[in-house]
C-alpha cells in the first residue's frame, strides 16, 4: 500500500478491513444523534447533495481503533513526503502526540465522519483541511455494498498537474474495504524533479440506492 501511495496517489486494503456485521453496526450510529457533534446537509452549503455527521466524542471504539492503529503506519510515509516536498515539518510516531499539536492549534474536535447518500446524491470535489495542523494523508471506508445496496456513487480523486490537464480516478471498493488517499497534495517525480500534485476527493452519482461511508481524517477541527 505505501508504494501504491507512492507511485499512484491512493492505495486499497485489497480486503476488506471490517466485516458486514461491523460496517452494518457502523452505519446503524446513523440513527442514534448522541454520537454525533454536528451534522451537514450538503446542498446547503452546494457541497454537493446527502449529508454527513461528525462524530463526539468518546468517538466509537471501532473508530477510535482504525484511527490509532493506522496512523503510526502513515506517519512515516508522511515524514517522506514531507522531505521529498522540501517542508521542515514532521509528524509524532503516534496519534496522541499529534493530536497534542492539534489542540495547540486550537484543533479540539474530532473530524472522523459518517457519510449518508440517497439516490441522486452526490459529493462535490474537495479537501478535508480544519486549521493549521493538518496530516497529510486521510482513509475512507464504505459501509454499503456496491451493486446490492447502491449503484453509481464511484468514489472519485482528481489529481492537478503542473502546467497540465488534471487526472482522475474512480474507485469502487468493497464494502468493509480500506482506501488511504492524500489529504491535499502529495510529491510526484517529473523530467525536472518532484512537483507538488494537489489532490480533491469526493463521490459520483448515486444511481439508485443507499451508500454509507466512513471517513477518518486524523486531525482534529478548530
Amino acid at each position: 500500500m505505501a508504494r501504491d501511495l507512492d507511485d499512484r496517489g491512493f492505495a486499497r486494503s485489497g480486503t476488506p478491513l471490517l466485516t458486514p456485521a461491523e460496517c452494518a453496526a457502523l452505519a446503524s450510529l446513523w440513527d442514534d444523534p448522541g454520537r454525533f457533534r454536528s451534522r451537514v446537509e450538503m446542498a446547503r452549503h452546494r457541497f454537493g447533495e446527502g449529508e454527513y455527521r461528525y462524530f463526539s466524542r468518546p468517538l466509537p471504539r471501532a473508530i477510535a481503533e482504525m484511527r490509532a492503529a493506522l496512523y503510526p503506519r502513515l506517519a512515516p510515509i508522511a515524514d517522506a513526503w514531507m522531505k521529498t516536498l522540501g517542508e521542515p515539518r514532521r509528524f509524532p510516531a503516534a496519534l496522541g502526540g499529534f493530536l497534542r499539536q492539534c489542540a495547540a492549534a486550537g484543533q479540539t474536535k474530532p473530524t472522523p465522519l459518517l457519510l449518508k447518500y440517497e439516490t441522486a446524491g452526490y459529493n462535490c470535489l474537495h479537501q478535508d483541511l480544519y486549521g493549521e495542523a493538518a496530516f497529510p494523508l486521510q482513509a475512507m471506508v464504505p459501509l454499503s455494498e456496491p451493486g446490492v445496496d447502491y449503484t453509481g456513487g464511484e468514489f472519485l480523486l482528481v489529481e492537478q498537474r503542473p502546467r497540465a490537464q488534471s487526472v482522475g480516478t474512480a474507485i469502487v471498493p468493497a464494502r468493509g474495504e480500506l482506501v488511504i488517499f492524500p489529504n491535499r497534495l502529495r510529491p510526484v517525480r517529473g523530467a525536472r524533479g518532484w512537483y507538488r500534485a494537489g489532490v480533491r476527493h469526493g463521490a459520483s452519482r448515486i444511481l439508485s440506492g443507499t451508500r454509507f461511508a466512513l471517513a477518518i481524517i486524523f486531525h482534529d477541527g478548530a
